[in-house]
Parts: structure tokens; sequence; C-alpha cells
């Protein structure tokens, strides 16, 4: 019998294919060992089959190199050695097959060029040379026998199959790829290949397939492309190519695939799109498309997927993508698509994934979308979307991914969201989201992430959280990451959070969480990030925490946490940043803690640690650490000098002793370091800060101080320091707080001493300070003056301090002030009032120094001093940049006043009053001014000791520097809230401006100040009081654009400024929610000032008047409260007036208190 072929494809054989002995099967003419597990080399003996055709042997596990001796076989068609582990390179012998049609080397580790003599083998119709390591250019295939010459035609005519993708060839297309007419398959994708395509390609009038991409080719593509009218595919992706798609792109009318993303195209996607009627996937994404999506896409009913994501697209969104119904992927996020999600959306029963994120789309999310039941991925993320999620979105079983997070959705979560059995990521952070987190969130067992952070969510963490039964949050086994910051939950943490054993980011922090921190936390040893800063924690911190090894960083400051700190932290050596402050620890710091070289960010202020810190400083990737306020002692390690990347040590208010040392950068104040300034001090350069204060250093400040260039601060004040100031010219202006209270400083610094330079005996130059009572002669030592004014009042008779009731907060020097106010405004002569309201009058004082400041002068009786005390000690915890200072106050027999900073340019009722001084509130301090409001109001909600409600947010009371920076002002009437009871019987507040609730209830919270804010935004941008407006707009025309509202007496924005504003004014539409508990927090709005989102200024001149009436009924949660017009709260004003025992109340509503000037 004569054995002719061997075939054993895919039989799962093993072993060596060099065990096999071919020479005695002479009569072979085929061999298919391929789809196997064989290994070793080609054996030898493979050779001696000279009448053999066809060698397939890929898919095997067969090494070493591309024998030579091969050649021999010249009967040889076929040869498949792909998918191996084939090395070295190509032997050029490989030229001698002439008669081979199919060579497929692919899928090996061959390296070395392309050998030329491939271009001998006249009838080979395949080479697939893919996936190795080939350098080299691509001309080889075209050079004959003479070096250097190309082939007039070429002799791989016959050519079908080309692919040589997935190397690292390099050059330019050669021209004479033309030439290879019979080409059907061209693959170079995956290389290194550069300049545009030769315009020659033209020529391969039988191509079908295409592919180029994953190169660095540049250049248009060419329109010649367009008469390859048999393409079926075509990738150009992820190349360099620039401009314009070209128009005759639309006669490949057979083409089913194109891909173009990736690269720098521009221009608008072009008409005749619409004309590749068999088109299945097409991909225009990443580019720098403009202009709207084409309407002739609705004529591609075949398509399959749609990509035009990461463009500059604009316009709405088609309802025609409805009628495409074969769509399964719809992309397009990330351009400038405006108007909202077509309801026709919900036609498209094939769609799995639909991504609109990081749009600038608005409106409801349509229920239709709950239709789409393949739906896997629902991305609608980044967008102005409003309203609530649809209940129906439950019905989308097949759901992997739901992402709604960064719009301005309302209401509540729908408890159907947990039907998603099949969810992996649910992500809604960033929403105005109210109500309680759904109870069957445990349902959710595939949840990879879960985010409901930044919203507004109340009521405990679910019990189905904390129970044992099968809902409970134990179940998600595979949650990684579990984000509920930034809402209003209460209640325990929950010890179910111990099961989630694959849990890596907890992040709970900013809510109102109390009790006790689960010990059982510690069995998530896979934990990097914990969060659990500001809430109302209490306890002690379990050592568990410590136990966590791969603890990247810990934040549990602003609780009420008590004890030690856990003994084991950074015992992983992982930990780089912890934050504890404000929190009432104790003991020492952690021997691992101070041991820790990973650590970056350090925070434990205002707590009563205490312990040793001399080993403090090994820690040489230390960025900033803050120690001050607690009861460390010990002197600071000359380690310190070693954290060459720290900028920032604080470690005042503590017990710290010996000398400062030299080694060390920034230094700290309010301690007990005593000894000199080191002069190595000097070679910081790059120092920027210096703060020495309050502390027992002595000698002089060391000349060397000259080469910190980078010095901008620098207080060395509360010392016994003494002799000259170093000469650096940013301390001629320096203030003199920063050298005060020390032995004998002088130099040119303004409001110090000269110095005197005297010799003594044989000794160096000594610095001796001019006497005070010469400087006091010469009139030009404010230091003196200071100190006149000091022993003026600390030598007044004891019973006329007692008279005056002088107060001291802050070293303000009441005694002396008040004399001075007294006289600068004449006894409070009218002709300085400059303004009037409920509580007293505001006078304008300027001093015999030249300092001006407002005054506020109080009418109250002396059963009202308590009042009086009470508003100050509130007035003067309040430190902010957008908040007017209080320098101090003054309690006398002819009364009592309060002394502010004074604001140059007065109210900002005044200049949008004033038609000749508007223009100079142009629109970007315009948009300036109310985030600075919002930026105040924010601080006194959230960042106070104890929150404060204004409840007299008007524009009368904001007040502008010289700078046009806006302060509020008027803390009258202010009240320290207590959060567990917030009704007030005293209704407070200017009409216009009151928050509905306020007319039926007297139940005064920080809602009414950001329904006040909301008002205050649409006064300062439409220019007057919105005064019913804001009542009305469900009547407003809709044709009337939210542009025909702006103040007429400015030109109307453009560009970046116009998306600005329009951002500003759908924030003060949200604050004037009826429903105080849909109101966002004021920490919120300045959250949407601060997120970056896309720039159009189309939505502040094309937006309706009447859309903005939509939006505010649509944040109206039941049950609703009507929005009252001014007379009915005027009316409700005037029956609480009826209520009164006095009217003293009601000044500020007197026009006749009004501010003197407007």
């Amino acid at each position: 019998m004569v054995i002719t072929k061997i075939s054993l494809h895919g039989m799962r054989l093993r072993g060596s294919l060099e065990a096999l002995n071919f020479s005695a099967l002479t009569t072979l003419t085929s061999i298919d060992l391929s789809h196997n597990r064989l290994t070793g080399m080609i054996p030898q003996s493979i050779m001696s089959l000279k009448e053999l055709r066809a060698l397939i042997l890929h898919k095997n596990q067969i090494r070493g190199s591309l024998l030579p001796a091969l050649t021999t076989l010249t009967k040889l068609r076929v040869l498949v050695l792909s998918n191996n582990l084939l090395s070295s390179s190509i032997p050029k012998e490989i030229g001698q097959l002439e008669r081979l049609e199919s060579l497929k080397l692919s899928n090996n580790q061959l390296g070395g060029k392309i050998p030329s003599t491939i271009g001998c083998l006249k009838k080979l119709i395949r080479l697939d040379l893919s996936n190795n390591n080939l350098i080299g250019s691509l001309d080889n295939l075209f050079v004959t026998n003479k070096p250097g010459r190309y082939n007039n035609k070429s002799f791989l005519s016959n050519l079908k199959v080309l692919s040589l993708s997935e190397n690292h060839l390099t050059g330019l297309i050669p021209q004479e790829f033309g030439d290879l007419v019979s080409l059907a398959y061209l693959d170079l994708s995956q290389n290194s290949l550069v300049n545009p395509i030769p315009t020659k390609i033209n020529n391969l009038t039988k191509l079908k397939s295409l592919d180029l991409s994953d190169n660095n080719l540049s250049g248009h593509i060419p329109e010649q492309i367009g008469n390859l009218v048999k393409l079926r595919s075509l990738k150009l992706n992820s190349n360099k190519f620039l401009g314009a798609i070209p128009n005759n792109l639309g006669n490949l009318t057979k083409i089913t695939t194109l891909y173009l993303y990736s690269n720098a195209l521009s221009g608008h996607v072009f008409q005749e799109l619409g004309n590749l009627v068999n088109l299945e996937d097409l991909d225009l994404s990443d580019n720098m498309l403009t202009g709207s999506i084409p309407n002739s896409l609705r004529n591609l009913v075949k398509l399959s997927t749609l990509s035009l994501w990461t463009n500059q697209l604009s316009g709405c969104i088609s309802q025609d993508l409805g009628s495409l119904l074969n769509l399964k992927d719809l992309w397009l996020h990330d351009n400038k698509l405006i108007g909202s999600i077509p309801n026709s959306l919900g036609n498209l029963a094939r769609l799995s994934s639909l991504y609109h994120s990081t749009n600038q789309l608005s409106g409801y999310i349509p229920q239709e979308l709950g239709y789409l039941l393949n739906l896997k991925v629902l991305w609608l993320s980044d967008n102005n979307l409003i309203g609530f999620i649809p209940n129906n979105l439950g019905n989308l079983t097949k759901l992997n991914i739901l992402d709604l997070s960064n719009n301005t959705l309302t209401c509540h979560i729908p408890n159907n969201i947990c039907n998603l059995s099949k969810l992996s990521l649910l992500l809604l952070w960033d929403n105005q989201l109210s109500g309680h987190i759904f109870q069957e969130v445990g349902n959710l067992v595939n949840l990879e992430k879960l985010d409901l952070s930044d919203n507004m969510l109340t009521g405990d963490i679910p019990n189905s959280l904390q129970s044992s039964i099968m809902n409970n949050i134990g179940n998600l086994t595979r949650l990684s990451t579990l984000s509920l910051w930034g809402n209003q939950l209460s209640g325990y943490i929950p010890r179910g959070l111990g099961k989630l054993v694959n849990l890596e980011d907890l992040d709970i922090s900013e809510n109102m969480l109390t009790g006790s921190i689960p010990n059982n936390l510690g069995n998530l040893t896979k934990l990097t990030l914990l969060y659990l800063r500001s809430n109302q924690l209490s306890g002690s911190i379990p050592q568990e925490i410590g136990s966590l090894m791969n603890l990247n960083v810990l934040e549990i400051d602003l609780n009420n946490l008590s004890g030690e700190l856990p003994s084991g932290l950074c015992a992983g050596g992982q930990l780089q940043n912890f934050t504890a402050a404000d929190n009432n620890l104790v003991g020492p710091l952690p021997t691992s803690l101070l041991n820790c070289k990973s650590l970056v960010r350090v925070r434990l202020e205002r707590n009563q640690l205490e312990g040793d810190i001399s080993k403090l400083g090994l820690h040489p990737n230390l960025v900033y650490i803050d120690m001050s306020s607690n009861k460390l002692f010990g002197q600071l390690s000359h380690h310190w000098g070693e954290c060459a990347k720290l900028t920032t040590l604080l470690a005042s208010n503590n017990r710290i002793t010996g000398v400062i040392p030299s080694s060390m950068g920034k230094l700290s104040n309010d301690n007990s370091f005593v000894g000199i300034i080191p002069s190595q001090l000097g070679g910081l350069s790059m120092l920027e800060a210096l703060n020495l204060s309050h502390n027992t250093l002595n000698g002089s400040i060391p000349p060397s101080f000259k080469g910190m260039i980078s010095l901008s601060s620098m207080d060395v004040s509360y010392n016994n320091l003494e002799g000259p100031v170093p000469h650096i010219k940013f301390l001629e202006e320096a203030p003199v707080e920063w050298f005060t209270h020390n032995k004998h400083l002088c130099g040119t610094v303004k409001a110090l001493p000269p110095c005197d330079f005297t010799q003594k005996g044989g000794q160096g130059k000594k610095f001796k300070p001019i006497l005070p009572c010469i400087a006091a002669a010469a009139g030009i030592s404010v230091v003196f003056i200071t100190i006149l004014m000091t022993w003026q009042c600390r030598n007044k008779k004891p019973e006329e301090q007692s008279k005056n009731g002088v107060g001291d907060p802050k070293n303000f020097d009441g005694g002396n002030m008040c004399k001075q106010i007294f006289e600068a405004t004449e006894n409070f002569d009218e002709t300085h009032c400059i303004g009037t309201g409920g509580n007293g009058s505001v006078y304008r004082a300027k001093l015999s120094t030249g300092e001006i400041f407002a005054v506020k002068k109080i009418h109250m009786s002396d059963d009202e001093e308590l009042i009086f005390k009470r508003e100050v000690d509130a007035l003067m915890n309040i430190r902010h940049r957008n908040i007017v200072k209080l320098f101090g106050y003054c309690s006398a027999v002819h009364g009592k006043f309060l002394v502010y900073e004074y604001m140059d340019r007065g109210s900002i009722s005044r200049y949008l009053g004033n038609h000749n001084s508007v223009i100079k509130l142009d629109w970007m301090r315009r948009i300036n001014i109310v985030k600075d409001v919002a930026n105040a109001l924010s601080y006194i909600h959230h960042d106070c000791f104890a929150p404060i409600v204004h409840r007299d947010i008007t524009s009368k009371n904001i007040l502008l520097d010289q700078e046009f920076r806006a302060c509020i002002s008027d803390f009258g009437i202010a009240k320290i809230l207590d959060v567990e009871a917030s009704n007030c019987t005293k209704l407070a507040g200017t009409k216009g401006y009151l928050a509905p609730e306020l007319a039926y209830i007297t139940r005064v919270t920080e809602k009414c100040d950001v329904y006040s804010f909301g008002v205050l935004v649409f006064e300062v941008f439409i220019g007057h009081h919105p005064g019913d407006f804001l009542s009305s707009l469900s009547m407003a025309n809709e044709c009337t654009l939210l542009k025909d509202l702006l103040d007429t007496r400015l030109p109307l924005p453009k560009s970046e400024t116009a998306s600005e504003i329009f951002r500003v004014i759908m924030a003060g539409v949200q604050c004037l929610n009826p429903n105080p508990s849909c109101r966002p927090t004021m920490r919120h709005v300045t959250r949407m000032f601060l997120a970056e989102g896309p720039h159009n200024a189309d939505h502040l001149h094309n937006v309706a008047i009447h859309t903005i009436a939509i939006l505010l009924s649509s944040l109206l949660a039941p049950p609703a409260i009507a929005m009252p017009s001014i007379e009915e709260q005027a009316g409700a004003l005037i029956a609480w007036k009826a209520t009164l025992q006095t009217h003293e109340p009601l000044q500020s509503w007197d026009r006749k208190a009004w501010p003197c000037h407007s």
C-alpha cells in the first residue's frame, strides 16, 4: 500500500516531532499534523520527502529555526508553520520554492528582515508573516536579483492575500504595491509605517479588505480609495491622518466595516455616508469631527455598531436613530451634543450598549429606555439630565453597568434597581438624589463597584445591610469599591461591611454616622483606602485597623474618636495618607507610625496626643505633616533634614523643647523652642514660607537668609531676637506683625527702627537698635505708637475701664479704638452713616492713622447684652475671605459697636441700581460675586465649629472691596444653629428673599439661606430683584429665551462666559426648589461651580425660559409646597407682625431705615 497523505489534525498528539521518522514514507505528498501539542524541531527526515506538496504543522509548540534545507522540497505548494515557537530569521533560500502558493509563518517569534528572495515566488497566492518580530522596510518584496533596483512588474502579481501585521516594519508603503493587481486582502496593520498612503493603491481594484491600522501613516486619506468599489472592510484607524473624510468613500456601497477612529480627522461627517447601505460597523471615534450627526445615517439599516465618541459633534441626537433596528452598540459619548435623549431609542430592541456620557444633554431620561431588554451597558453620566430615574430601568435584567453620575437627577433611587442581579457597576454619584438607600441592595450579588456619593441621601445605611438574612451586604462578596460619601446618612456603620472580603476602597465620609468603628473592618485584608472622616463617630479606633497590611489611605479626622492610636498602624509599610485631626485622641504615637517610611501626608492636629516625638523624621517621602495643638514633647530630630520632599511642618501648641536642628527647612510656631536660628537655614533656596513665631529663639536672623530667593513669608514674632533683619527686598514692605514682640530687631523693614552700627573694643561690628524715644521724636515708629496706645489703655483708672467695658478679642485694643472711633465719627453723627438695619446703623470711621473701618453701632438695652456677646463670640470664630472681617468690639456707656473691615465699593445693590456704575459689574465679575457668596455660605453652614444660618442674604448685605471681591455682611441677626433643634420663633429676613416655608412656618434652617441665594443669583444676572418673575415662570412665553432675561445694560456674553452664566443660573434654579429638603446644600452648590463640564454658549442663547419653568417644576417633590408671590410673603409677614409686642425688629423693613447710600 502506498501512503500519500497523513492527516492527524486536532488529535491532541503529544511528544517530540523529532521522534517521528518520515524517511521511509517517500511517497508522501501531504502532511497535516496541525492543532496538536507536538514539541521539538522540524525533523531532518522530512527533507527526504521529495514528493511533498503540503506541509501543515500550525498550532503546535515546534521550536527552533526554519531550516534552509526545506528548500530541497521543490514541489512544495503549501507551507503552513504558523502558531508555533519558531525563532531566528526567515532563510533567504525560501525563494527557491518556486511552486509555493501558500506561505504561512504567522504567530511565531521570527526576526530579522523579510528576505528579498520572497519576491521571486511568482506563483505565491497567500503570504502571511503576521505577528512576528520582523524588522526593516517593505522594499524587499519588490527587489530583483540586482540590488537596489525594482522590477517593472512585480513577480508577486498573483498574490491575493498579504498579511504582514503585528511586526516592527518601518519606512513607507512603496508605490509598487499598486502592481499587486490580484490582491484581495492586504493587512499591514500594527507596524511603524510612515508617510501618506501611495496613490497607486488606486490600481488594486480587486481589493476586498484593506487594513493599514495602528501605524504612523499621515497626510490625507487618498480620494483614490473611493474607487476600490469591491471593498468590504476598510480599516485606517490609529494613525495620524488629518483633514476631511473624502466624500467619495460614499462609493463603497459593498462595504460592511469602516474604521477611521483615532486619527486627527476634521470637518463634518460626510452626508454620502448614507450611501453605504451594507455598512454594519462604523467607527469614526477619537477624531476632531464637528457639526451634527448627518440625517443620512437613517439609511444604514444594517448598522450594528455606531461609534462617534470623542469628537466635537454638536446639535441634537436625531429621532431617526431609533429606526436602526439592528443596532447593538451606540456610542456617542465625549462630544458636545445637546437636547434630549430621543425616546425613539426605545425601539432598538437589540441594543446591548448605550454610551451618551460627557455631553451636554438635558431633559429627562426617557421611560422608553426601559424597553431595551438586551441592554448590558447604560452610560449617561456627565450631562445635564434632570428629573427622576425611571422605575422601569429595573426591567433591564441583563444590565451589567448603570452609570447616571454627575447629572441633576432628583427624587429617590427606585427600589426595583435591586432586580438587576447581573449589575457589576452602579454609579449614581454627584446628583441630587434624596430619600433612603433602597433596602434590597444586598440582592445585587455581582456588584463590584457601588458609588452613591455626593447626593442628598438620608436615613440609616439600610437595615438589610446589617442583618443576617440573605439580603445583607455580606452577600456582595465581589464588591471592591463602596462609596457613600457626601450624603446625610445617619445611624451606625453596619457590621455587615466586615464581610466584604474583596473590598479595596471604602468611603463613607462626610455623613452624620454615629457610634463606633466596627472592629471587624479588620477582616478587609485587601482594603487600600478607608475614608471615615467628617462624621460623628465616637469610641476608640479598633486595634484591628492596624492589621490592614495593604492600607494606603486612612482618613478618620473630624469625628469624636477617643483613646489611643492603634499600635500596628503602618505595620504593612504601605500607609501614605493618615489624617486623624480634630478628634479626642490621647496617648503616644505608635512606634510603627514613627518608623513608617511610606508616609506622604499626616494630619494629627487638635487632639490630645502626648509622648516623645524625637524619633519622628525618618520619612523620606513625607510632604505634609501637622501635629499642632497636642501635648507632644521632646526635641525635634535632626532627621527632619532628610525629608527632602517636605513642604509643610506644623507642630504648634505642643511641649516641644530643645534647639531647632540646623538640618531642618520649614519650622513651626507656638512651641517652646530655645536657642538661635541656625545659619544653615539660609541654604534652603526653595523655601517659600518660614514661621518661627511664638518661641524663645535668641540671637539674630542669619545674614544667609539673603540666599533664600523663594521666600515669600517669614514670621519670627514672639521671640527674643535682636539685630538687623537681612536686607531682602520682599521684606521691606512686610507687615510689622512678622517681627513684633522680639528683643531689639531693626532694619529697613517698614515700621522697624533703623539700625545703629557701632564698634566696641576689638570686637567686630555690633548692631544696636536706635532707642524708641528717638524713633518717636522722628515720628516714624508705628511700633512706638502702638506701645503708647497700649500704655494709655492700661493706665486708665479702674473705674473708667469698668465703665467702658472694653473687650479684647484677638489682641483688639478696644479702649483706644473706642476713643478714636468716637472722634472719627463725631460721636456717631449721621453724616458718617453708610447704612441702617434692624439691629443698628453702620458708620464709616477714618482714624487719624488713615485707617478706615466700618463700625456697626448696636441698638440694644443692657438686658440684651447677652445677645450682643453671643453674636460677637460667633463672629470671632469666622475667618473666610468672603465674609466681612470683624476686628473687634467695644461696649461703652455711649453704646455698643462692632468694628469691621471697610468694604470700599459698598453693596452690589448700590451698583445694580445705578445705571452709570453698573457697567463696572461685567459678566465675569458677576459670576465671581455669586461664587464668592456661595463659598461664604458653604463655610458658615458646613465648616464652622457650629453651623450658622445667616437668615438675611440680600443684595444689600453683599459688599464689594476695591477688587470686587464679594463678602457677606450683617450677621446682626445670625444665630448659631443647633442641629438637633433648628426651630426659631423669631422670623427674620427680607421680603422677596424669604424661603416659601417661612410664609407658613417659622422653621429656620440653612436651606432658607439656600433659597435666598437662588433669588440673589437671578438678581445679579437680571440686574434687579426678580420680583414675581420666579412665581410666574410657568406662564413665560415659549419663545422667550434665557438670554432675554439678562441685564440689558451689558452686551450679551460670549463663549465660555455664557456657558458659565448658564451653569450658575441653573444652580440658582435648583436653590429655588419650593421643597427645602430637595434644595442642594451650599457645599453642593460650590461643587457644581468647581466641576469641569463642557462649554457651550448655545445653552444661554437657545434655552427658553419655559424650559426653566419645567425644570423648576420637576424639582418639586411631593408633598408640594406652593411658591408664594411677594404679596403672599408680605401677607404672612403682616400676620406675623401683629403678634409682636414691639415693632423694633421691623426697622430693617422701614424705607426710612434703608441704607443712606443705596
